[in-house]
C-alpha cells in the first residue's frame, strides 16, 4: 500500500505531499489539470515511467510479495528519486537503476489506461489459471515445479545438443584436416637432436676435400719418424714425448680417414633434403620437440572426434526421454487448466452479468513445449477476441478478469487511467462496483472523469489549475459532493445536479 508521496517542481505543480489510506483512491479535475502528470510522476517512481519531478518520494507499506535478493527492504520502503541532469533512483537509501526497481514493483504494482490493451497475452492467461488452480489443488501445484525443474534441464540439454550437433557438421571437413597434418608429421620420422646431426654433417661434408688434401699432405711425415728417433738416441734424449705425439697424430688421421670413408658414403643430396625438411618444421614449430607435441595434441583432438557422434546419440536418447516426461506432465497441467477455466468461465460470468457484458470463454491451443507446458491460450467473447472488442467492452472484461484474479493474488497496487470512459450510465455503475469491490484486496489509484467511481472512493483527490501553476487536495464532506456535482453538470452545476451528487452518496 502506498501511504505517502511527497512530490517536488513537477511541471505545474510546486510542492505536493499526501498521505493515503487503503482501498479507493479517486482522482477527479478538469481536464488538463495534471491529474495524468502527477499520475506518471508516482509510476515512475517504480520504474514504470520516465519521472519529470525534481524529487518524488513515496512510502510504501511492504507486502509480503515484495521481495529483492539484492535489497534488504524495510517494513515500510521508501522509494526515492531525484533529477538533475538526469534521473537517480533510491530504494531504502540505496541506490538503483531504473531496471531493478521495474522488476522489484512489476508484480506489485499493475497499470491500467483506457488506451491499453495489454493483460490478455497468452502466458498472462496461463498464470492467471494457474494461480486459480493452485489455491484449490496442491498436487497442481506440484507438477508446475516439477514441470518447471524438468524443462530447465530440457533446456540446457538442447543447449548442449545443438552445440555438439555444430561441432559434429563441422567435424569431417576438420577430422580431413588433422589426418594430413598427422600423416605428414609422422611420415617425417622426427627424432630429438636429429636437426643439430644434420647441420654438423653438412658442414663436415662441405670441407670434405679440404680435409683430404691435408691429410695427404701430413702423411709424409712419418716418413722421418726413424730418422727422428734415431738423433733422439745419438744425443741421449727421452723420445717419449714424440712418440706420444707421433701415436695421437696417427690416431687422429686414421680417424679423419675413416671420417672421410664415412662421408664420402652418404649421399649428400639426401642429407641436404632431409635439412631442407627438418628445417622447415622448426621453422613452423621453433624445434622438434614442439613439431612432437603438436602431433600428439593432434592425435589427441582427432580421438575424440571418433567419439562425438556417440556423444550425440547418447544426448538424442536423453532428450527423447526427458521431453517424453514433460509432455506427460504437461498433459497433466493442461488437463487440470481446462478444468478450472471452466470454473473461472462461471465465476467471471457473474461479473460480466452485472458489467452488462456477454460470458466469455478460454480457448487452449497445443504448442511445441517451453516454459508454459504445451498450452497457449485466448479469451473470446463469442467468435470475437477480446482484444477485437471496443475499448469500453475490453476494459469491462479485464475488469472481471482482475476481480476473479484477486481470489488468488497477493494485495498490491491497481493504477486505472480513465478505464470508466466512453460507457454509458448503467455500465459506469456497474465498473464503479467492480472496482469498489477490488479496492477491497487492492490499493486503487484512479483518474475519473465519472461520479459513480467518484462517490465509492475512499479517498477523494481533487487536482485544479489556474495561471500560477497546479494544486491538489483530499476532499471530504460537502466538498466531494460539489465536485461530482461538477462532474455532472460542469463548472456551473444545478440544483438538480447537486442533488444527484447528493443521491449518490446516500
Amino acid at each position: 500500500m502506498v501511504s505517502r508521496v511527497f512530490i517536488k517542481e513537477l511541471l505545474g505543480f510546486k510542492s505536493v505531499e499526501l498521505e493515503f489510506d487503503k482501498g479507493l483512491v479517486v482522482i477527479t479535475g478538469p481536464s488538463g489539470a495534471g491529474k495524468s502528470v502527477f499520475m506518471n510522476a508516482l509510476l515512475a517512481n517504480f520504474g514504470l515511467a520516465n519521472q519529470e519531478a525534481k524529487l518524488c518520494e513515496v512510502d510504501i507499506q511492504k507486502p509480503k510479495s515484495l521481495v529483492s535478493d539484492e535489497f534488504e527492504l524495510e517494513d515500510v520502503v521508501s522509494v526515492k528519486s531525484i533529477k538533475k541532469d538526469r534521473v537517480r533512483y533510491f530504494i531504502d537509501g540505496q541506490n538503483i537503476s531504473k531496471k531493478a526497481l521495474k522488476e522489484i514493483f512489476s508484480r506489485y504494482i499493475s497499470y491500467i489506461s483506457v488506451r491499453d490493451k495489454s493483460g490478455f497475452e497468452s502466458a498472462q492467461l496461463l498464470q492467471l489459471i494457474d494461480n486459480y488452480s493452485k489455491d484449490r489443488d496442491k498436487s497442481f501445484a506440484k507438477y508446475l515445479e516439477l514441470y518447471s525443474g524438468e524443462f530447465n534441464k530440457y533446456k540446457e540439454l538442447l543447449v548442449e545438443y545443438n552445440r555438439r550437433k555444430e561441432v559434429a557438421k563441422n567435424s569431417l571437413e576438420r577430422v580431413e584436416f588433422l589426418k594430413y597434418e598427422i600423416s605428414k608429421l609422422e611420415a617425417l620420422d622426427l627424432k630429438d637432436g636429429e636437426y643439430e646431426e644434420l647441420l654438423v654433417v653438412k658442414k663436415q661434408l662441405s670441407k670434405l676435400d679440404k680435409i683430404s688434401e691435408l691429410s695427404q699432405q701430413i702423411e709424409p711425415i712419418f716418413d722421418y719418424e726413424d730418422s727422428l728417433y734415431e738423433l733422439f738416441n745419438m744425443l741421449d734424449r727421452d723420445s717419449s714425448y714424440f712418440s706420444d705425439a707421433m701415436n695421437q697424430l696417427r690416431g687422429d688421421l686414421e680417424d679423419i680417414s675413416a671420417l672421410s670413408e664415412e662421408l664420402g658414403e652418404v649421399n649428400i643430396e639426401d642429407v641436404l633434403n632431409r635439412l631442407e625438411e627438418i628445417s622447415a618444421v622448426v621453422k613452423r614449430f621453433g624445434s622438434i620437440e614442439e613439431a612432437k607435441k603438436y602431433l600428439a595434441q593432434r592425435k589427441e583432438e582427432l580421438k575424440s572426434f571418433e567419439t562425438i557422434e556417440a556423444d550425440v546419440e547418447e544426448l538424442e536418447s536423453k532428450i527423447d526421454k526427458i521431453k517424453s516426461e514433460l509432455e506427460e506432465i504437461a498433459s497433466k497441467i493442461s488437463k487440470s487448466r481446462v478444468k478450472f477455466a471452466k470454473e473461472i468461465e462461471s465465476e467471471i460470468k457473474s461479473y460480466l452479468k452485472e458489467l452488462k457484458l456477454p460470458a466469455v470463454s478460454f480457448i487452449f491451443a497445443k504448442e511445441s513445449l517451453y516454459e508454459f507446458g504445451f498450452d497457449s491460450a485466448e479469451v473470446r467473447m463469442g467468435e470475437t477476441r477480446v482484444e477485437s472488442l471496443s475499448g469500453g467492452e475490453f476494459n469491462r472484461v479485464r475488469l472481471a478478469l482482475l476481480s476473479v484474479a484477486a481470489s488468488s493474488s497477493d494485495s498490491g497496487v491497481i493504477v486505472l487511467d480513465e478505464i470508466d470512459a466512453n460507457v454509458s450510465g448503467d455500465e459506469s455503475i456497474a465498473i464503479a462496483n467492480m472496482i469498489s469491490k477490488l479496492s477491497k484486496i487492492y490499493q486503487i489509484f484512479a483518474i475519473s472523469h465519472q461520479p459513480h467511481l467518484s462517490s465509492k472512493a475512499n479517498e477523494h483527490i481533487l487536482i485544479t489549475k489556474d495561471e500560477n501553476g497546479s494544486y491538489i487536495k483530499k476532499l471530504d464532506g460537502e466538498d466531494r459532493v460539489k465536485e461530482i456535482a461538477r462532474i455532472v453538470g460542469g463548472e456551473s452545476y444545478t440544483q438538480e445536479a447537486l442533488n444527484f451528487a447528493n443521491k449518490l452518496f446516500k
